[in-house]
């Protein structure tokens, strides 16, 4: 039986500090020394899962492959552990309670008092072991800092936990910022004291301080922090401001910081990390041959005066993958929706990029818009990615604009529309009628079957990422469906469907779309960017900076006055697909 090693990493001073990409490369460290290493996200609110929460409120909603609906922080860690995490390794203050109490009204307490310890506390271990079984280090990362209330149970919890498996299996890691006031010029440590002092009032003293700050900390203000939380100073790493997070690992590495927690918790390294190919990446963000230019029209981007880029986080980070993977610098606009409401303002604004993408989204908000986006891209050939929300709305733009069906549209918008394009599954209205709104979406990984000779199955298939039967598992996240008594409709006309998953009832529900004489018109009703890795860029969003490359290169000629071909467009598509 394995004895599991835990890591267990807080914040204080402020949130969004840097706690997740922390955990991840930490993760990353303990993982390229040889341990099957685990990440486990504890979230101290009181709702159930992230599924009902607002991304401008609590950023992006990740899916996990088994359908959970988690705080963005587990995307990061599958990123940068190139590992499907399971739904169970995010621990809520709402599923502890909901279980705790749902046990005290089927009686298995035996007429015990229920009360928060020891109960609470016990449930919250459960969860961690079951999380961390079959694993040799599981790191966890506690949401919020030090100091909130919602945060006790879990570090008491913790220290229990530490209790029980004794000092050398647990290490403690406090990520703190240090600021440096404007008016002052000078980097002030006593935030960070506060955060330990607090930490301290839990029972728990930091074995590692990760000082997040715009610059270095220096060696003055480091033996600040060593005096004041009694630790050595070789433990105090300084972890400033960087162009990429994913120069965060190599910087954590070249502080030794893997081999120093691999120690505090009993355990010698069983090989020496390989960060060969790592570092190439990392190079080619920070030091690009080309930039792409990329327009991102979505809604969840304003919150009061500030725009709030983490409601698409995965769609940015897998842009970076394949960019990366292909020496790309990437250079994206984030345009809110609602700001394009005609068609010729969106070809005055659209025709400057090399690429489109309209990511996935609820409800009306900006959804002309969004239609008038992807028409455009369609008429002026701009590569173009519809993700969700973006596939159903390209259905409802060709409907519209190429079939003639005036007024087409999804019934999530105008439930009374004569061509409804995109509808809702009769088994999830049910669910909805019963006010079960967190259960009735696809939810997680489905299969799907692509079309041979599709673009589609160009990209995966290079890439190879088909399993058996031509098939491919993207993860889900969505109500409404393209309706399927419109599919012939949009065939006969020329769209592509050119993937799609059939239920055990028979009913294929359709799954990606193209344009065949598109340089690059690909949408799905999957979220790609959620199984897009550092180094393993998902297929479509390959494929998608490809022919952004493409029209990039093309358009550069055309401005050297080189005479242009359109049929260059064409190679933007994978070679095979033009063979077949």
């Amino acid at each position: 039986m394995i004895q599991t090693k835990f890591v267990v990493v807080v914040g204080g001073v402020i949130s969004g500090v840097g706690k997740g990409v922390t955990t991840a490369s930490l993760g990353k460290i303990i993982q390229e020394y040889g341990y099957r290493t685990t990440l486990i996200k504890v979230d101290p609110y009181l709702n159930y899962d992230a599924g009902t929460m607002r991304p401008t409120m609590h950023g992006e909603v990740w899916v996990t492959k088994d359908g959970g609906e988690i705080d963005q922080d587990l995307g990061t860690y599958e990123r940068f552990m190139d590992l499907d995490i399971p739904k169970h390794n995010n621990i809520t203050t709402g599923q502890i309670y909901k279980t705790v109490i749902d046990r005290e009204r089927r009686g298995e307490y035996d007429g015990q008092d229920v009360k928060f310890i020891p109960h609470i506390p016990d449930e919250i271990i459960r969860r961690i072991k079951l999380a961390a079984d079959g694993y040799e280090v599981a790191i966890i990362e506690i949401g919020g800092t030090v100091g909130d209330y919602e945060n006790k149970p879990f570090l008491f919890a913790v220290r229990a936990l530490e209790r029980q498996l004794g000092k050398g299996h647990v290490a403690y890691v406090l990520v703190v910022y240090l600021p440096v006031p404007e008016h002052i010029g000078e980097m002030k440590t006593k935030p960070a004291q506060q955060a330990v002092k607090l930490l301290n009032e839990e029972g728990i003293s930091p074995d590692f301080i990760v000082c997040r700050s715009k610059y270095a900390i220096d060696d003055q203000r480091k033996r600040i922090i060593e005096l004041y939380a009694n630790v050595e100073s070789d433990c105090v790493i300084a972890a400033p401001d960087i162009e990429t997070i994913y120069q965060i690992p190599l910087d954590l590495e070249d502080a030794g910081i893997g081999k120093k927690v691999l120690s505090r918790i009993g355990l010698e390294p069983k090989r020496e990390p390989d960060w060969s190919r790592w570092q190439q990446l990392v190079n080619v963000i920070k030091a690009p041959k080309e930039t792409l230019r990329v327009a991102i029209v979505g809604k969840y981007l304003a919150t009061g005066d500030y725009t709030l880029v983490d409601s698409y986080v995965s769609i940015q980070q897998a842009l970076i993958h394949a960019c990366a993977a292909n020496e790309l610098g990437l250079s994206i606009s984030w345009i809110d929706a609602s700001a394009l409401q005609t068609l010729d303002g969106c070809a005055q604004g659209l025709e400057v990029y090399d690429g489109i993408i309209v990511p996935g989204g609820f409800g009306q908000t900006g959804v002309e818009g969004k239609i008038n986006t992807i028409a455009c891209a369609r008429k002026k050939n701009i590569p173009y990615l519809g993700l969700c929300y973006g596939m159903q709305l390209a259905a409802v733009e060709f409907a519209r604009n190429v079939c003639g069906l005036q007024g087409a549209h999804t019934t999530e918008v105008d439930p009374e529309t004569l061509y409804p394009i995109i509808d809702i599954l009769a088994v999830q209205k049910q669910l909805l009628e019963q006010g079960n709104f967190g259960g009735s979406m696809r939810l997680g990984a489905y299969k799907a079957t692509l079309k041979k000779g599709s673009a589609v199955y160009a990209w995966y298939n290079q890439a190879q990422w088909l399993g058996e039967d031509a098939t491919v598992a993207e993860r889900h996240r969505h109500r409404y469906e393209v309706n399927p008594l419109f599919v012939p409709v949009l065939e006969k006309a020329g769209l592509v469907f050119s993937g799609y998953h059939e239920r055990v009832d028979g009913t294929k529900l359709m799954e990606f779309l193209e344009l065949p004489n598109h340089p690059f018109f690909i949408a799905t009703q999957a979220h790609p960017e959620f199984t897009s890795r550092f180094g393993k860029p998902n297929p479509l969003f390959h494929g998608f900076v490809m022919a952004c490359k493409k029209r990039k290169d093309t358009l550069a000629q055309a401005s050297c006055g080189v005479d242009v071909n359109p049929a260059l467009f064409q190679a933007a598509v994978p070679l095979e697909t033009l063979a077949s």
